[in-house]
């Protein structure tokens, strides 16, 4: 979100050189730039030990595609305690091994950071949040018959790729 008006005084943004930054929304009276504001999410490829991946249905995102799980952060956290407690919120999963960072991708169509993760957890039984109208543990090699189609805006689909070069990876460190 870029301002037009100060946020502290509501007077009318001028535009001003801030360095290398370019020119930046600034308030004279206040004194202050205001650089543009994004927000940022997590999304979680979680697997089991069955090499399976938790699939959720978000209405509110489509009826027909599956996703990966995520989630906003709220203010205050890291990207790895938002990422726990989404999957804890969304799939009752209350034990995460392995959770590591992928990457950042950008969402161009709703201006937001994700950040992506990959977690492990002991296959069960998923309760779901009243956000999902169904989730399930899908075959890593099905999943892309499910996930929306791949594309350069498809953070979920970079991620699974990520995680199909570590299986692949780990299998390689087996075999030597």
């Amino acid at each position: 979100m870029a301002y037009n008006f100060c946020p502290t005084c509501g007077t009318k943004l001028i535009l001003k050189t801030a360095g290398d930054d370019g020119k930046i929304p600034y308030c004279s009276v206040c004194e202050r730039f205001w650089f543009p504001v994004f927000t940022d999410c997590v999304l979680v490829l979680v697997h089991n030990e069955f090499n399976e991946i938790a699939l959720a249905k978000m209405p509110y995102l489509s009826e027909k595609y599956e996703s990966l799980i995520s989630g906003y952060m709220q203010v205050g956290e890291t990207a790895e305690t938002a990422a726990a407690r989404e999957v804890e919120e969304e799939l009752g999963i209350t034990e995460l091994t392995n959770l590591h960072f992928t990457g950042t991708y950008w969402f161009h169509k709703t201006g937001v950071l994700m950040h992506g993760f990959i977690a492990l957890a002991k296959k069960q039984k998923l309760t779901l949040s009243s956000e999902l109208t169904s989730a399930e543990w899908v075959p890593v090699d099905k999943v892309p018959n499910f996930l929306f189609p791949d594309s350069s805006d498809n953070a979920a689909f970079a991620i699974y790729r990520h995680y199909l070069q570590e299986i692949k990876s780990n299998i390689n460190h087996k075999i030597v």
